[in-house]
């Protein structure tokens, strides 16, 4: 059973390896718990483990087991599990967990939501008891971001305990008799953390700050730093060979389609800077409220103007069917306006067929004609309007932005619902289940295709800054 269930027992219990004593099979495994074993033994001839019963570290100790085992499904299961179902447990011990699997690359999933983790709230961590034992690699990764919203003096005190820990001859040094210190003791503190000093955003310190906490270690950090750093506070320079951007946390969006750190270049775009431009704090005030999914709310225009009718300031993404491309727009005017004729003039609208732009791809478009000159078949006003694409929920590298540049032809009005919604003179428009990419000449043609697509799933969120 062993052997057809595990390729490493395939291998481990074979002939050619195997140690018998008195006509016994002899297995030795000393990094391997009696628990443990047990539990791998249970799932092997039953098919079935509550990991329930178990302690966090046993199970913990599980995934590394099942996977040197080589057992592919328990593995995957057990990540899940941890990740799902002992978020508490992973939170009290981010850094037995992180030390655990950092190295093992098929543990990437636990490693990153730990990570994610303690960047949406990182001070509990930075606080912790456990913090000055990290590993130095892992804490390196940590300060080099700039998505943990936590005061910069606080990450400089955790640094400065973490390194006195880390520092032979200093970690049962109180400091409050740091002034008892002599040249040595700072010079052997000053190498510990050599590596990090430059990651500290020095300037996003107060000047009180600095006086109190920064500036009585002036014997560990390099001359050139510190020198720039005063400079900062006396003159207001800022460091020309230091200069960080702010640790300013990152987004939380409620999105299956995109991870997180694609809203922070949307947000860029929304406020007209380049994407990968740095963010400040004043970002973080922006706020993405899904009013619509279509694996909710169904994937059709009457469900999507049902959601969205009316409402301003909407960020579209749609996944397209067969594809890693995410395709989204954003509007601060949105998508239906309810005029009537003595309200707004009727503008005839210079519609061309979809059926002849996307020959073969769609049986059915909607011909606008038919529904006579009394449509309220407007365009709607805006500046600020743009669509955009990804090659994948994470990608940050291909991304493609084309903003308008006909204002006055920025949004199709969709009060009688011919669409779900529609960018310009369908630069990217919803019908139904299709998704339906052109160039009008009202965007800017970064795209440069007429495709269309089957939508896999859509969401439309209210941006909102407070």
């Amino acid at each position: 059973m062993l052997r057809a269930r595990s390729s490493y027992f395939k291998s481990a219990l074979s002939p050619e390896w195997i140690t018998k004593k008195d006509d016994m099979i002899m297995f030795n495994k000393p990094n391997i718990t009696p628990t443990v074993f047990d539990m791998i033994l249970r799932y092997i001839y039953t098919g079935e483990l509550n990991l329930g019963k178990y302690s966090g570290e046993n199970v913990l100790r599980l995934l590394i087991t099942s996977d040197e085992l080589i057992l592919e499904e328990l593995f995957e299961h057990v990540q899940d599990y941890l990740i799902k179902k002992r978020t508490t447990w992973i939170q009290e011990n981010f850094v037995l967990v992180l030390h655990t699997v950092s190295r093992l690359t098929s543990c990437k999933k636990l490693h990153d939501y730990c990570l994610e983790s303690i960047c949406e709230d990182p001070r509990p961590f930075f606080t912790s008891k456990n913090f000055p034992l990290l590993d130095k690699e892992i804490l390196y990764g940590l300060l080099k971001r700039d998505d943990m919203l936590i005061d910069e003096v606080v990450v400089w005190e955790c640094l400065i305990k973490w390194g006195i820990e880390q520092t032979p001859g200093l970690g049962n040094i109180d400091n409050a008799i740091r002034i008892q210190w002599n040249k040595s003791n700072y010079e052997a503190l000053k190498k510990t953390l050599n590596q990090f000093i430059p990651l500290i955003r020095f300037v996003e310190i107060s000047p009180s700050e600095y006086f109190d906490k920064v500036r009585p270690y002036k014997a560990i950090i390099p001359n050139h730093i510190y020198e720039e750093v005063e400079e900062f506070y006396f003159k207001g320079t800022l460091p020309k060979t230091t200069t960080l951007p702010p640790r300013v946390g990152k987004f939380r969006i409620d999105s299956i389609i995109i991870k997180p750190k694609l809203i922070s270049i949307i947000t860029n775009w929304i406020n007209k800077r380049n994407a990968k431009a740095s963010l400040n704090k004043d970002d973080l005030n922006y706020k993405f409220n899904l009013i619509y999914r279509g694996d909710r709310d169904g994937i059709n225009n009457n469900s999507f103007k049902n959601k969205c009718e009316l409402e301003e300031f909407i960020l579209v993404l749609v996944k397209c069917q067969d594809s890693r491309k995410i395709f989204g727009g954003y509007t601060p005017v949105g998508f239906c306006e309810d005029y009537n004729d003595t309200e707004m003039p009727y503008t005839p609208y210079n519609y061309r067929n979809l059926r002849n732009r996307f020959s073969g791809i769609s049986s059915y478009m909607p011909n606008l004609s038919s529904y006579g000159s009394s449509y309220d078949n407007h365009f709607i006003y805006s500046q600020d309007s743009f669509i955009f694409s990804f090659e994948g929920n994470d990608d940050d590298q291909n991304m493609k932005i084309c903003r308008v540049t006909s204002y006055d032809n920025a949004i199709y009005n969709n009060y009688p619902n011919i669409y779900g919604f529609c960018f310009g003179d369908e630069d990217l428009c919803m019908q139904d289940n299709n998704l339906y990419v052109s160039d009008s000449g009202y965007y800017e043609n970064n795209f440069n295709c007429n495709d269309a697509y089957v939508i896999e799933e859509i969401e439309a969120f209210k941006v909102e800054k407070q």
